[in-house]
């Protein structure tokens, strides 16, 4: 019974919506743009058997299922041609084979309308030839049958593939119904080997879209946690960054309230000056730390001691001969005073190499070079190959991309990479500009 609604509309029954639901699918799956224009594509060679073809076979190799097709279009015309169907002449044998093999060449252009095409070349064949083999299907048309709906199964879904081997089961049935002489013919070899045929290429297909699907996560796994390590950085250096500039910012405010007190009897206009400047490093202070401390997480606290600096290396490599590691520091040029956030990245580069050393090349020496050159200070950490039965500690490779960060924020070059010893080295260039080009720019 059906059902009506309280506005009076009326609801169908179960049976009927899902009646109209597979037909609905049938429509979509095998009749709405069936005779559309898609034609097959190159194959990748990029697989563990093409990649390993010579340049120029490789290729050809892409085109290797279009091949596929038209050899197997030309074992259907010979199967039909091989002596004719039911004693027909060669020459209608021939025509035959080319009606049954037009179906398996529309497979490179329009799968969907082959497949129609391929049962009505079935249809008319068995009509005008003798009713042997697994009738309606003669030799010729069995094959382009069964290597159409491969072919579109390939390129299509299962739910496709299903549709297709139920159409042709109810065709060849219904054509020995109404048309076969007695019993000649039977569909079960067809349904039989198309069901197997079909069943293969369906696991086929499915394989594939499963590894397409955790090959992607891979992909989308690999670049969250890059992109994580890469926030958590700038994150690191944010926060270091704003207590450098919070200190710089202060400094500024106190010398600037304290400085009309160090000269007797200021005039006003100096000490309205100096009132401005107090003024404007309190706001810039306070508006550096509303959006710079907005990166410093819940837990997080301020160091107490003063970050460090390239004089703070010798405590540095004592700590780390103190864990095993044989390190020695060279340093080259005039040794001076460079910014804050320079001496701080140069620092924890260093630290970072260091570790990366303890890590991944237990039992090696190491070496540190600082260099204070014109225009800028190098650095150059580099350590053997390991040494003992110590196995390496594995790690998530985020030191490296830490240390490009740094440098990429100072407008640096790095490069890092494994040395003609066996080895590893990292080297640093960071920019530093002068004092009196600095001020040449600012004025």
């Amino acid at each position: 019974m059906t059902e009506t609604t309280a506005t009076g509309a009326t609801t169908r029954p179960p049976e009927v919506r899902m009646a109209s639901g597979v037909i609905q699918s049938l429509r979509d799956d095998l009749l709405t743009d069936a005779l559309a224009y898609r034609p097959l594509g190159p194959m990748r060679t990029d697989g563990p058997l093409t990649r390993r073809l010579p340049q120029r076979i490789r290729a050809s190799a892409a085109y290797l299922p279009h091949a596929v097709v038209m050899g197997t279009a030309f074992l259907v015309l010979m199967l039909a041609g091989a002596g004719g169907l039911g004693g027909v002449p060669p020459v209608q044998g021939v025509v035959t084979g080319l009606v049954a093999a037009v179906p398996v060449l529309m497979t490179l252009v329009r799968p969907l309308g082959a497949f129609w095409a391929a049962l009505a070349s079935t249809a008319v064949l068995a009509v005008l030839h003798a009713r042997e083999f697994s009738w309606p299907w003669s030799p010729s048309t069995f094959v382009a049958c069964l290597a159409v709906m491969v072919f579109v199964a390939l390129r299509t879904g299962p739910r496709v593939a299903g549709w297709m081997w139920v159409i042709t089961v109810l065709f060849g049935t219904a054509a020995r119904i109404l048309l076969g002489p007695g019993d000649s013919g039977s569909v079960a070899p067809m349904a039989f080997t198309s069901a197997v045929a079909l069943l293969l290429v369906t696991v086929r297909n499915t394989r594939r879209e499963a590894k397409q699907v955790v090959t992607a996560q891979l992909e989308v796994t690999a670049f969250e946690r890059d992109r994580r390590t890469l926030l958590e950085e700038r994150t690191t250096i944010a926060r270091e960054l704003h207590d450098v500039v919070a200190h710089h910012m202060s400094v500024v405010a106190i010398q600037a309230e304290a400085a009309p007190y160090r000269v007797k009897n200021p005039p006003p206009e100096l000490e309205a000056a100096f009132v401005t400047i107090r003024e404007n490093a309190v706001a810039a202070l306070t508006e550096l730390r509303r959006v710079l401390g907005v990166v410093r997480s819940a837990d997080y606290e301020a160091p107490d001691a003063p970050q460090p600096t390239l004089a703070s290396l010798d405590g540095l490599l004592a700590n780390v001969r103190e864990a095993g590691l044989s390190v020695e520091k060279t340093v080259t040029g005039a040794v001076r005073e460079l910014p804050q956030g320079v001496e701080l990245s140069a620092y924890r580069i260093v630290q970072e190499a260091l570790s990366n050393t303890l890590r991944h090349a237990p039992g090696a020496a190491a070496g540190v070079e600082v260099s204070y050159v014109l225009g800028g200070l190098g650095i150059r950490v580099v350590n053997g190959p390991p040494v003992g039965d110590v196995r390496p500690s594995p790690g998530a490779g985020h030191g490296v991309t830490g240390m490009r960060e740094r440098v990429a924020m100072l407008e640096g070059e790095m490069t890092a990479g494994e040395n003609a010893s066996g080895g590893y080295e990292v080297a640093v260039f960071i920019p530093v500009r002068s004092r009196p080009q600095a001020q040449e720019e600012r004025a």
